[in-house]
């Protein structure tokens, strides 16, 4: 067994048995960061990976990642065979690939029995987040999706303060993710950049389905409201591009909730420029990526409040879990790249031994939050096409019901 016989659900999150085994499917930039996060949470070890189709790549990828060679694979098809049938196999893999490539890594692995942890966005088309959706359900298996940004502590005060009615009735969500990363345009020769821009890898969208589902996601996540409709004006506001480097977008939630969602990657000074603001019929908050360790918080008429993470200072218990220092030593994106990870690790620790545990324990991204943010960037995509028509995030269902 991997967690302990009896746990308190209120409580810091437990102990396991062992470190659980994880595998790198992709490698790059991305895979590095969250291994470092996996590591930090000091429940995870990373054991294998399929770094390349090139065999000696893959081999020299073994030095790199301190793995015997026996343990990096040329194919994730492979891996997931071989480390299935191992003893020690892997627990679980986190997919980095790009875009194209996630549904059937994914698919190979869930069939192994193997959980996931995929990057965003989860796949290209609806039908294939929903097959991912129905095939993790049919297996009862854990699949997460890294939206890393609801994992802030901050992002979890915030939605626990509106689900406790803190701001009222939400009557208004904003949210942008701004980044100046692309405003030369140079950048777009470089490697990890080309296939971004690349629809045969990226998919029908650059932007949004990068950084705008985090957008999309958070937004939804801290609300507590679904995202029902949106009308999308994609742009190419630098260099030539095939695909957008900027969107703009009006969006309605449920209830009638309106909103807006801007993403850019064009906008200098702004680095990690997410930031959420959601207003209601008594008070507002707001937080923002670059200053991620503070949450406003805004009672009409009452003074205004600076909520901030750290130990002993008024949080939630909840979210005093996910928090590793006091207050002055600041966490960030790391840290919450590692809550992710400690949740996962809860979620497969649950699974593999069999367990039921409350549905309010964790509140990691699941793979039907991947597929919403598909159906997001699809319904965006549309928008765009029909020169900013307001499009329903569920239309594609809704005629798939029909039929």
């Amino acid at each position: 067994m991997l967690l302990p016989d009896q746990i308190d659900f209120d409580a810091p999150f437990p102990k396991l048995s062992r470190r659980l085994r994880l595998g790198v499917v992709g490698g790059g930039r991305i895979s590095t960061m969250q291994a470092m996060a996996a590591r930090l949470t000091d429940r995870w070890e990373i054991v294998a990976g399929a770094f390349s189709s090139d065999p000696v790549r893959a081999k020299t990828a073994a030095k790199d990642w301190f793995l015997s060679e026996e343990r990096c694979y040329c194919s994730f098809e492979e891996m997931a065979k071989v480390e299935a049938a191992r003893s020690d196999g892997v627990d679980a893999v986190m997919i980095t690939t790009p875009n194209h490539v996630h549904f059937t890594s994914a698919l190979a692995f869930l069939n192994a029995r193997i959980g996931v942890l995929c990057d965003k966005p989860l796949t290209d088309e609806i039908t294939e987040a929903q097959h991912l959706v129905d095939a993790t359900n049919a297996a009862g298996s854990v699949f997460g999706v890294s939206y890393a940004m609801s994992c802030f502590p901050m992002i979890r005060q915030a939605r626990e303060i509106v689900a406790k009615g803190g701001i009222g009735e939400v009557n208004q969500i904003h949210v942008e993710f701004m980044q100046d990363w692309m405003t030369s345009g140079e950048i777009c020769d470089a490697p990890h950049v080309k296939w971004r821009l690349d629809p045969s890898k990226s998919g029908r969208t650059s932007c949004v389905g990068d950084i705008g589902t985090h957008a999309a996601h958070l937004a939804q996540f801290v609300s507590g409201l679904t995202l029902t409709d949106v009308k999308a004006d994609f742009h190419v506001c630098g260099a030539p591009k095939a695909l957008e480097d900027t969107a703009f977008m009006m969006t309605r939630f449920e209830g009638d909730v309106p909103g807006t969602l801007i993403c850019t990657r064009l906008a200098p000074g702004n680095r990690g420029g997410l930031r959420l603001r959601i207003f209601g019929s008594e008070g507002g908050l707001e937080w923002d990526l670059e200053n991620s360790e503070q949450l406003q918080f805004n009672r009409f008429g009452a003074p205004d409040q600076i909520i901030s993470r750290g130990h002993g200072q008024g949080v939630s218990p909840s979210v005093e879990r996910l928090i590793r220092t006091a207050r002055g030593f600041p966490e960030g994106i790391i840290e919450a790249w590692g809550n992710l990870y400690v949740e996962l690790a809860m979620a497969i620790a649950a699974w593999r031994d069999g367990r039921r545990v409350p549905d309010t324990w964790l509140d990691m991204p699941r793979v039907a939050d991947g597929a919403d943010g598909v159906r997001f960037v699809d319904a965006a995509f549309r928008s765009h096409q029909q020169h900013g028509a307001w499009v329903s995030v569920r239309e594609i269902d809704d005629l798939q019901n029909i039929r």
